[in-house]
């Protein structure tokens, strides 16, 4: 039984392979790669850069040390912010001579904050196919680890580089419930956190990722006032490359919550004991049971 198991998940990963190399039509790939540790390269990336034709790179000098490290010599260009229209038509002409091409950014997973989506708009609706090739995102990365909620996320990349553009941005987001997660740059990220700090508030929670899977990784927790003062009493951690979280909005959800729980206690608490009401609506709502209980006392002394 184990034997024939084991003969089935080989003959599906085979057929998933062989599905790439039978393809009628050549495609795109967009590859994912390390953001550090360069053992984060999937297997399938590996394969995928060995077997295309051409890679196109954000920054050739960049990706070669990588292809160096995996012992691969496939045609590497370049596809950056500056020739990325000119070089998506030279791109596409390869796909129709039947070439499968290969897209990755400096580090993580390509488009996300990196160039590529005129490449992939380009193919696209020259009719090729586009294929992703899964791995490292420093994005999800950081939102796994950061303690902050993850069920709702906002992402704003890179924050302006003026003050006033900036700020803005930032008085836009001050009600966005989900977490907000950013990208940025050593000399831009003390004006950042004063921003942060000032228009979305001082006690909003924060997490700040630096240098994710390298040999410096740190996270630091704390509310925006203080993880700003952190930063700015130690010069290392103002080195590196950042991935900025910030609490989202609490203000509406709380009172909606609140609300949900006052409402469910007042039916509940002619049923059951003040106690066990409190109790079970804290379960449901998410709202502390102590809160309710002396919501429920002060309602009571009010009607004596």
């Amino acid at each position: 039984m184990t034997r024939n198991t084991s003969a089935s998940i080989q003959e599906k990963k085979l057929d998933s392979n062989s599905v790439e190399h039978t393809k009628k039509q050549a495609c795109l790939y967009v590859v994912a790669t390390p953001i550090g540790n360069l053992e984060d390269i999937t297997a399938r990336a590996e394969r995928i850069l060995k077997e295309v034709s051409v890679i196109a790179a954000e920054d050739t000098r960049h990706t070669q040390k990588l292809l160096h490290n995996l012992g691969i010599k496939n045609q590497l260009i370049s596809l950056h912010d500056h020739n990325e229209e000119a070089r998506s038509e030279q791109l596409v002409a390869r796909l129709r001579q039947g070439e499968n091409l290969a897209l990755v950014s400096d580090a993580g997973t390509p488009l996300i904050s990196d160039p590529g989506y005129t490449l992939v708009n380009q193919v696209r609706a020259a009719g090729f196919e586009v294929v992703p090739v899964p791995g490292v995102s420093a994005l999800t990365a950081a939102l796994s680890v950061a303690g902050l909620p993850t069920d709702r996320f906002y992402f704003g990349g890179f924050l302006p580089a003026k003050a006033q553009a900036r700020t803005s941005v930032l008085e836009a987001l001050r009600q966005q419930q989900g977490t907000l997660v950013f990208y940025e740059s050593p000399h831009r990220l003390l004006a950042s956190l004063e921003a942060l700090k000032e228009v979305l508030g001082a006690d909003r929670e924060a997490c700040l990722a630096r240098e994710i899977s390298k040999r410096f990784e740190t996270f630091l927790q704390a509310p925006l006032v203080e993880l700003l003062e952190r930063v700015k009493a130690d010069a290392n951690q103002q080195k590196g490359e950042f991935v900025l979280l910030v609490a989202g909005y609490q203000g509406e959800a709380a009172s909606s919550a609140w609300s949900e729980a006052c409402r469910w206690l007042l039916e509940l608490k002619e049923h059951l004991p003040p106690s066990q009401a409190c109790a079970l609506v804290a379960k449901m709502t998410g709202v502390k049971k102590k809160q309710l209980y002396q919501w429920m006392l002060e309602q009571d002394a009010g009607k004596g």
